[in-house]
């Protein structure tokens, strides 16, 4: 008789990035450095070319620029084909022409960066001039926004990179890996013989919650949205930082938090995001989707969709779906 030796427990990075927290998981300890120049190098390119913050990043050019066509970079064409995408699948309400609308509501500058109270008034709700108003040939890379145009490509350029980079260091090394920006994940490569156990919260930096929900991912990506953690104080309104695009104002409180599974992280985003500006029409969009979801509301109600698994003190199984 033969016994097999327990693999070791993966190794971990875990730094500031993006405006959030990057975690990486490996199943081989040594291929732990490959791996992490290669999420680096991930973010380092997707911060200059997408952030929203930087004044020598390729977005603020762009946006400068809007109302003259402009050539864009690979990268920078990938990311906003990756927001268009999301837009068109989602009928607008992920839109990445929402940059005005977060700056009238406060969020002009890196999250870090915003007084949590803010006594002075807000400027009127700018709806989005809408995705459909830009013109984009992914053939020449050349772009033109309608004037005034601020476009925010943040969550889906986070979703997209993580992708991205999890598959990169999976060819790079070999091994399973794991990568998660801000608590949206990738995995790729050979996952542990359980899965990846993943815990569920409100909040991917709050402590971890003993016995709380977690299910066990294989492949593909999850996401989660919410309306807890991104919240800032402005004229006496508690404002946060996913933005409906129809009213330019943050969506309803109709869901708490949105974890979606999906074959992809930029999938699984776009949904999440979706639901909660969706409020009220989410779970019959999601089961239009097919794709595993659990959305929470504000009391801690709990709906599962999509064959997602009933919460329970040990971790279930998410599968993700393709998309349709």
């Amino acid at each position: 008789m033969t016994t097999r030796a327990p693999a070791p427990p993966p190794a971990e990075a875990v730094f500031p990035a993006l405006g959030t927290t990057a975690v990486l998981l490996v199943t081989d300890p040594k291929a732990l450095p490959a791996a992490e120049a290669v999420l680096r190098a991930e973010l380092a390119a997707v911060d200059l070319a997408c952030s929203r913050f930087r004044p020598d990043s390729e977005l603020t050019r762009v946006n400068r620029n809007a109302g003259n066509p402009t050539t864009v970079s690979e990268r920078f064409a990938e990311a906003l084909q990756a927001a268009l995408r999301a837009a068109g699948r989602t009928d607008g309400a992920v839109d990445p022409t929402i940059g005005r609308a977060m700056t009238a509501l406060g969020y002009d500058r890196t999250f870090a960066s915003l007084r949590p109270e803010d006594t002075r008034p807000l400027s009127p709700a700018l709806p989005a001039p809408g995705w459909r108003r830009i013109v984009f040939d992914p053939r020449s890379r050349r772009l033109r926004l309608p004037p005034r145009t601020l476009l925010d490509l943040g969550a889906t350029a986070k979703a997209l990179t993580a992708d991205r980079a999890a598959h990169r260091a999976a060819a790079a090394t070999g091994c399973g890996i794991l990568v998660s920006l801000g608590g949206d994940l990738t995995v790729a490569g050979p996952a542990p013989d359980e899965g990846w156990r993943i815990a569920l919260a409100d909040d991917h930096a709050g402590p971890a919650i003993d016995h709380g929900p977690a299910v066990a991912v294989t492949g593909g990506a999850l996401a989660t949205s919410g309306i807890r953690v991104r919240t800032w104080q402005r004229a006496g309104r508690t404002l946060h930082h996913i933005v409906d695009p129809a009213t330019g104002e943050p969506a309803a409180p109709v869901w708490r938090t949105v974890t979606v599974a999906a074959a992809t992280c930029v999938d699984a985003n776009t949904a999440s995001t979706a639901a909660i500006v969706l409020g009220d029409r989410a779970v019959d969009w999601l089961r239009g989707t097919a794709l595993p979801a659990r959305l929470v509301d504000p009391d801690g109600r709990v709906v599962c969709l999509g064959g997602w698994p009933p919460d329970s003190a040990t971790a279930s199984r998410a599968t993700p779906g393709d998309p349709r």
